[in-house]
């Protein structure tokens, strides 16, 4: 298994004037062959060439040919019939990406350790601040990266990235058939108490389904807090959080089922992935770097 490994991000910066745009949409029906994109949506936008060069490679243009993808390559000629795309907006292509982390490299698919604030996934605004984004521009060879499954954007710790199509829809199989094990670390507020083997916690989550087993807890009387192993047998929106604050025990820094005046991060971490390799058939355990993971 490859060390673990980081990368700085290179920030970017917009005139300060332009942070007080509300973001802007374009949609540009071509009527010229063989346009490039980036000279045409500058002369539609009046917006100078470079910022549309920067904001394709943050992924915010997208073509309709057929079908809607993102289009990167400034150079990238039209045809007749496309229809281009730019969802232009200041705040989110100024951000700048906290870097992602290289647990292991498999091939066909990597696993990261993700930061405090990284998204999982973009949106049609960009992707330029997800871990698939930051996969996709440091693995090295360069590879396609597709995203597996998600992880709170205020959550930290492992999520799993697929490089080629095919291995994409055999990890997202695996998902889907609850074939993946997923343990966690939580902080939460005041004292949790466990049973012998574990606690569940089996509340809906959105009028579907949803199981969260507590396996173990420590309590800190100084803090006031305790943290817990957790494990997940589905994976709905906000699950652990919202169970842990139905339960009493909101995660600290949960500011949206705990209090909201809180100005700690959410002490939430994805602290271990098992599962068998759909390449090889071998059983594998992946797991967060000790120095992630809160001191006791």
């Amino acid at each position: 298994m490859p060390s673990v490994k980081s990368a700085q991000a290179t920030p970017t910066t917009f005139p300060t004037n332009d942070l007080n745009d509300s973001p802007r949409e374009w949609h540009v029906d071509v009527t010229q062959e063989g346009c490039r994109v980036d000279h045409l949506l500058a002369k539609e936008t009046g917006l100078p060439k470079q910022r549309i060069k920067d904001a394709m490679q943050k992924g915010a243009v997208w073509v309709t040919r057929g079908y809607t993808a993102r289009v990167r390559r400034a150079s990238r000629s039209t045809r007749l019939g496309d229809q281009i795309h730019l969802y232009y907006d200041v705040r989110i292509l100024s951000e700048n990406p906290t870097p992602s982390v290289l647990v292991a490299d498999e091939v066909g698919y990597s696993i990261w350790a993700k930061p405090y604030g990284v998204r999982s996934q973009g949106s049609k605004w960009g992707d330029h601040c997800t871990v698939h984004r930051w996969a996709e521009q440091h693995l090295k060879p360069q590879r396609t990266a597709y995203t597996i499954h998600r992880l709170d954007r205020a959550a930290q710790g492992l999520i799993l990235i697929a490089h080629k199509k095919s291995v994409a829809s055999q990890l997202a199989h695996l998902f889907e058939k609850r074939d993946v094990e997923k343990s966690y670390v939580a902080i939460a507020r005041g004292r949790f108490d466990v049973d012998t083997h574990s606690t569940r916690l089996d509340g809906d989550v959105e009028e579907k389904p949803a199981l969260t087993l507590v396996d173990s807890a420590l309590y800190s009387e100084d803090c006031d807090t305790t943290r817990l192993a957790l494990r997940i047998e589905t994976g709905r929106k906000h699950q652990i959080r919202r169970h842990l604050s139905d339960a009493g025990h909101p995660v600290v820094g949960d500011r949206l089922y705990g209090e909201s005046s809180q100005t700690e991060d959410l002490q939430l971490y994805a602290v271990r992935l098992s599962f068998t390799c759909p390449l090889t058939g071998e059983n594998r355990t992946y797991s967060l770097p000790e120095r992630w993971l809160p001191s006791d």
